[in-house]
């Protein structure tokens, strides 16, 4: 079962999620023309089969934060949240 990582990130526009694909010029992506709330779990597996993905078993999201500028404390937070997916149906998307 070959598996790759899709992400979600917002800098405080608008929530896009995308699947890694190393070599390639353009990543599947999805984007939700909002700010909040969070896309839900179920907003994020709906827009992972529109792409042609799933969460891989056992697979759960993770969380991490950045910022533009990592040596002023005080520039916006970046949120990135991660989770392990494979084409849908266990095979290749």
């Amino acid at each position: 079962m070959r598996t790759l990582t899709a992400q979600m990130s917002s800098d405080g526009s608008a929530w896009r999620l995308y699947v890694v694909l190393y070599g390639e010029t353009e990543w599947p992506t999805f984007r939700w023309e909002r700010t909040a709330p969070v896309p839900t779990g179920a907003e994020r597996r709906a827009a992972l089969a529109a792409l042609g993905y799933e969460v891989a078993p056992g697979a759960a999201w993770s969380w991490t934060e950045d910022s533009r500028n990592p040596d002023d404390d005080a520039s916006p937070v970046l949120l990135i949240a991660a989770v392990t997916v494979r084409g849908r149906n266990g095979g290749g998307a």
